[in-house]
């Protein structure tokens, strides 16, 4: 794996890092002892970048981290995790110093810290990023050393060029993937203008980019594409990328005909989300250690062709763009 500053701050992180929602929950039944062994497989084959948040099972994301980088001992990688998202009900309002600090408190707690490397706001109100107030307390709390940088997770590509006019945010997290290409169009020219790190998330579109899903896969009730399909819970575009179930199906045997052979369509599909430079990592998430270890070997994957790349953005614009690409 290659590895890249991210951004502004004095970290170095390889290109493919570990996202760690599914070792906390709404995933389906994933044990303890396999987020454990998750997290272990993607230390082991060298990832540098974890990113998690405070309501990943209710804490339990963040707590798993801490016990595996306390075990293995030695240098930590980076650690990003996200804030908001606990507050009940979640309105702009609420993104106050007072908030964000017992946020971010429990955060240290449960990573067991003093300083949090990275913290995000987990996709805010829109109108919280109108609010100066909640960026001078982010800078404050900065100032103050519980945290080293800030972030902001973002649903929208508008939501990221204005998060990043304020000069304190240092990395925004946004869904990129061959189902969601609109970020490459203004969005990620000016983040690195501006030289602010991309997280790209949800690089698999929830799965339907492996390859592995059919018409007949059964989705656990606790599983976000069980419950979340049509956005009930949160941001439908969290959600198989927004994209309609069959639609995604039918995009994907499209998709199938240009992975080249020995690889598999996730690897192809991160491969992709790695040929833009302006990407720092991508966080694909993993159930168990198989998972891990062919995330981390995506990025040996020689690089796409041009007439590939061209075939993908053909397939999007035919077949996805016209259900998503004004949406997010």
């Amino acid at each position: 794996m290659r590895h890249h500053a991210f951004g502004r701050m004095p970290f170095t992180v390889t290109d493919v890092g570990f996202g760690a929602w599914q070792i906390g929950g709404s995933w389906g039944d994933v044990s303890e002892a396999d987020g454990r062994a998750a997290l272990n497989a993607a230390l082991d084959a060298g990832m540098t970048f974890i990113d998690t948040a405070d309501v990943y099972g209710d804490g339990r994301s963040e707590k798993l981290i801490a016990e595996v980088l306390k075990a293995r001992g030695g240098k930590r990688p980076m650690v990003a995790t996200k804030a908001g998202r606990r507050l009940s009900p979640h309105v702009p309002e609420g993104y106050t110093k007072a908030n964000l600090e017992s946020f971010i408190d429990r955060s240290l707690k449960n990573l067991q810290v003093d300083s949090l490397d990275l913290v995000q706001l987990h996709c805010p109100p829109r109108e919280a990023l109108y609010m100066p107030e909640v960026f001078s307390a982010l800078d404050e709390l900065q100032k103050a050393g519980k945290i080293k940088g800030y972030g902001v997770s973002v649903e929208k590509v508008e939501d990221g060029l204005k998060a990043i006019e304020y000069p304190g945010v240092v990395s925004i997290q946004i869904i990129y993937n061959i189902f969601r290409q609109r970020p490459d169009h203004l969005f990620f020219k000016e983040a690195h203008r501006k030289n602010v790190a991309i997280i790209a998330r949800v690089p698999l579109a929830s799965g339907l980019l492996s390859g592995k899903i059919s018409r007949d896969t059964k989705f656990a009730s606790d599983d976000h594409r069980n419950y979340n399909r049509h956005g009930e819970a949160f941001d439908v575009g969290e959600t198989f990328a927004g994209v309609p179930f069959e639609v995604g199906l039918q995009a994907v045997e499209d998709v199938r005909k240009l992975v080249p052979a020995g690889a598999s369509m996730a690897a192809f599909a991160l491969r992709w989300i790695l040929m833009n430079e302006a990407v720092t990592v991508v966080i694909p998430g993993a159930r168990n250690a198989e998972q891990a270890k062919a995330n981390a070997a995506a990025a040996d994957l020689a690089p796409l062709s041009a007439d590939v790349m061209a075939a993908t953005r053909e397939i999007y614009a035919r077949l996805i763009a016209p259900h998503v690409h004004q949406r997010w």
